[in-house]
């Protein structure tokens, strides 16, 4: 099975999250700046949860081999993106401390637990399997958005986030 069947197999819900209005006013810079840096800080506290079920993918893998593919992402998430994102938040007013300092929203706590869970109660493909829609998501988003007529670059304050997200790196 490859990712695009599981898109496929729930195309509305998938297309309610890749086109949600959140998206389309970020894309065209029209996005309130509080909804901007409370995504951020959001953000952060994902991303934390993120590495932590990728190290979950290590504890899980059944196989060496296994273990030394879960290995570059715990390495890229600890050691690059979430460094950059508290880079990329500093230029926004916001230190590492008030990342740190911000509760968890419920909708944060929901897909991240829910993440853990299906990877503390299932094996190694149902925790990849709920780890898929942030990856996968955001490429196919901030792909679509750098290709989209509709996406305003010029003036939008947002302009850099979605160079990032939508470029190769990403």
């Amino acid at each position: 099975m490859k990712y695009q069947d599981l898109i496929q197999a729930c195309q509305q819900d998938w297309q309610d999250y890749t086109e949600h209005d959140f998206v389309k006013t970020l894309a065209n810079g029209t996005l309130a700046q509080p909804c901007f840096l409370h995504y951020l800080k959001q953000d952060f506290l994902f991303l934390k949860q993120y590495a932590r079920a990728y190290a979950l993918a290590i504890y899980k893998a059944k196989t060496l081999a296994d273990m030394r593919r879960a290995l570059p992402s715990v390495h890229a998430l600890l050691d690059s993106e979430i460094s950059h994102h508290v880079t990329y938040c500093g230029q926004w007013g916001l230190t590492e401390s008030d990342l740190e300092n911000e509760p968890e929203d419920f909708g944060t706590v929901a897909y991240t637990r829910y993440v853990l869970d299906a990877g503390m109660t299932g094996d190694l493909v149902d925790l990849y399997a709920a780890l898929a829609p942030c990856s996968i998501g955001y490429a196919v988003i901030g792909k679509a958005l750098l290709e989209s007529s509709d996406t305003v670059l010029e003036g939008n304050p947002y302009a850099s986030w979605l160079q990032l997200y939508g470029g190769e790196e990403f």
